[in-house]
């Protein structure tokens, strides 16, 4: 099975082409400053054409659905829907959280992705729940003889703080594993049914700017 990946919920935009018995084809991932909007297209045709693949030989689509950032994420699962019904292929909606606790596997500790939303606020997923939340209130129901694995640009933007609080029991994930990877999130794909296209929404977790003021 072929799969094309895309996520855009983070400053990361990550494509990818992933073969489910070959495992990774093709793959590109840019922080992006501004707007991702402009260069996901131009990622996708860019990974074909250096595959020598065609875009009709995938089987399915997988996007990422947030946490992260509101238009990041909507410009990934329109893209995303846009071609699986341009292709008539099925799509696969993926966390962000459970992508980036896939990249931390680790057998013996707790592990708990952080997104960065900003003012010390974090999107996180603990004991099975994703939520938002300021960092130090998750920091305050943790247990402190406990060691916990931290990743993502969460993890790295509060590392000093993670540290103030969990000392040594605070393990944070290196920068070059912390950042989303699609060909994760193709791999999560594989066991995961199909999203209905016309029903999957974005998983925001918290509301929008606009949202709260109205």
């Amino acid at each position: 099975m072929l799969l094309l990946g895309i996520d855009t919920s983070t400053k990361i935009c990550t494509c990818s082409i992933y073969d489910s018995e070959a495992g990774l084809i093709a793959e590109t991932s840019l922080s992006v400053k501004k707007n991702h909007s402009n260069i996901v297209m131009p990622i996708v045709d860019n990974l074909f054409k250096i595959s020598d693949l065609n875009i009709k030989d995938i089987d399915k689509i997988a996007v990422a659905i947030g946490p992260g950032s509101f238009t990041g994420v909507r410009i990934a699962l329109g893209i995303a829907k846009g071609l699986a019904m341009a292709l008539n292929k099925g799509l696969v909606a993926v966390n962000e959280l459970d992508i980036l606790e896939a990249m931390a596997s680790d057998s013996e500790n707790e592990i708990i992705p952080l997104i960065d939303a900003r003012k010390e606020r974090v999107y996180y997923k603990y004991q099975g729940k994703c939520q938002d939340d300021y960092l130090i209130n998750l920091l305050s129901s943790l247990d402190k003889n406990k060691k916990y694995v931290f990743v993502g640009d969460g993890a790295i933007n509060y590392a000093d703080i993670l540290k103030e609080n969990l000392g040594e029991n605070a393990v944070i994930v290196p920068k070059y594993n912390s950042f989303p990877r699609a060909s994760v999130l193709c791999e999560l794909s594989l066991d995961r049914e199909d999203a209905n296209i016309y029903t999957v929404e974005p998983e925001y977790i918290s509301k929008s700017r606009a949202e709260k003021n109205f």
